[in-house]
């Protein structure tokens, strides 16, 4: 059978057997050539190839065909012998040209190493080169620093100007981005300073569930290692794993300050016990609904003697309190002195008073729905009251039958504000009817509402002041809170 190779002649090919082997590039190709040849195989029958032939007279006259065929045949056999002989040439050029690539081959990936290893020690030579930069960058940084003024300021007075860095109120988590663990990271003696100083480490938003759990521990607990025991401001996130409240349960003792979402207290796991906190002195709790007023209630009474400051953010919904006797409600707020609360109704507001002999700031957000008469109350260390009065057409009670019945002689400042859109500015002349009818020591008075187009005249403020003659400022507010 003959293929498109088959009219390839190996005999003809013969005399350039090995130039097809050589390395010239030119003749590269051949052996690929050579290789998908075909070797054309003639046809050797004859009349005489069938066996016996009985007939010998016939024989006797074809005697000289039959020599010419055997001369063809030895012919034939000798060009077979010559094509063999330069194929095993071939051959043998063949497998001596693979054993000079394979040692080629090699060379080069001896090079590649070499090169490699080569490039390595570069590589760790350029390292060396920018870690010996960094150093000398730093042994200036350094030297520049000896001439600094803050280089030359006591620790003292170091660690003080660290604590003005800190945020004033708002609690954030750990983070190099900010103070205190910023300060670790500018030079050798701040970082000193900064370790040095428990205060900058007492204040700290935690949050924190099963993933990546190691890592925070790990934070937070050098946090509280650095705090050395000082009391501790903290904020809990909404994720307060059992992990992290064994992680905290050993300072529990010093938490002074503690801000929490209203969940904490709606029998989650792990529930957080106002008994787990014997030094609290703040609480604010964020979010609570009229669902949550009981729970709250019932944990606030357990709170200790210790607290100071209780916070509901927002002010609402309302916390009814009623109008029980004193004897019968928990003893923790008679030691309130600062309290942000809202309630129903203004007997709500004066029982809160009542409740709370020792507060100073009081932050209301009162309900006017009442018809009942206020009794008079006097508090006598009441010194500044913001009051928030919802505007409703519903709400008939005017916020001046609260100041009516109010006597509150150490007050200093004073916040009454209108929670409504629609709510119009308080005029001139209600500033003066409600002046007229306060007899306390104000100092600072702020009114106002959703809308302001009151502009305060320096003749009005006289006739503010002829009023109440402590009276120092007048401010006209839009915000409300």
């Amino acid at each position: 059978m003959q293929t498109p190779h088959s009219e390839f002649n190996i005999s003809g090919s013969v005399s350039d057997m090995h130039q097809c082997t050589t390395n010239q590039p030119e003749n590269n190709n051949h052996p690929f050539q050579l290789a998908r040849s075909q070797v054309i195989i003639p046809v050797f029958e004859t009349p005489y190839s069938k066996f016996p032939n009985t007939d010998h007279s016939t024989v006797e006259l074809e005697r000289q065909s039959v020599v010419n065929i055997i001369a063809q045949r030895q012919q034939q056999l000798d060009t077979v012998l010559y094509e063999l002989s330069a194929l095993e040439a071939a051959i043998d050029n063949v497998v001596s040209i693979i054993a000079e690539r394979r040692q080629q081959l090699d060379a080069v990936v001896d090079e590649i190493s070499d090169l490699q290893a080569v490039m390595d020690s570069v590589k760790n030579l350029y390292q060396q080169v920018v870690e010996k930069k960094e150093k000398i960058m730093q042994s200036m940084n350094l030297h520049k620093g000896l001439l600094s003024v803050l280089w030359r300021l006591p620790t003292e007075v170091l660690s003080q100007i660290f604590n003005h860095c800190l945020p004033e109120t708002k609690l954030w988590p750990p983070s190099n981005l900010r103070a205190p663990m910023l300060l670790t990271r500018i030079c050798q003696r701040w970082r000193e300073v900064a370790v040095g100083t428990p205060d900058l480490w007492c204040r700290m938003y935690v949050q924190a569930d099963d993933r990546g759990w190691e890592q925070a521990a790990f934070c937070y607990d050098l946090w509280l290692k650095r705090s050395r025991g000082r009391p501790l401001s903290l904020e809990f996130g909404y994720h307060y794993s059992t992990k992290l409240r064994s992680l905290l349960q050993p300072h529990m003792s010093r938490i002074k300050f503690l801000r929490v979402s209203s969940d904490y207290f709606r029998g989650r796991s792990p529930q957080l016990f106002a008994t787990d906190l014997p030094a609290l002195q703040e609480l604010t709790i964020l979010g609570m609904i009229d669902h949550d007023i009981p729970t709250i209630a019932q944990s606030i009474s357990r709170l200790p003697s210790t607290m100071r400051s209780l916070k509901f953010i927002p002010m609402g919904p309302f916390f009814d309190i009623e109008p029980l006797p004193l004897s019968s409600v928990s003893p923790v707020w008679a030691y309130l002195t600062d309290v942000q609360i809202a309630v129903c109704h203004p007997n709500a507001l004066l029982h809160l008073l009542q409740l709370c002999p020792n507060l100073s700031s009081l932050n209301a957000h009162v309900g006017f729905d009442q018809r009942e008469p206020m009794e008079s109350f006097t508090h006598t260390k009441l010194q500044s009251l913001c009051i928030l009065q919802v505007h409703d057409p519903l709400l008939t009670r005017p916020l001046s039958d609260l100041f009516n019945a109010l006597s509150l002689p150490n007050l200093h400042a004073l916040e009454a504000r209108r929670n409504s859109r629609n709510a119009s500015s308080w005029s001139h002349e209600d500033v003066k009817a409600l002046l007229a009818r306060l007899k306390w020591p104000l100092e600072t008075l702020t009114i106002g509402g959703q809308v302001t187009n009151l502009t305060i005249t320096d003749a009005q403020r006289a006739e503010y002041v002829s009023l109440i003659p402590s009276l120092k400022v007048v401010n006209h507010g839009s915000t409300y809170f």
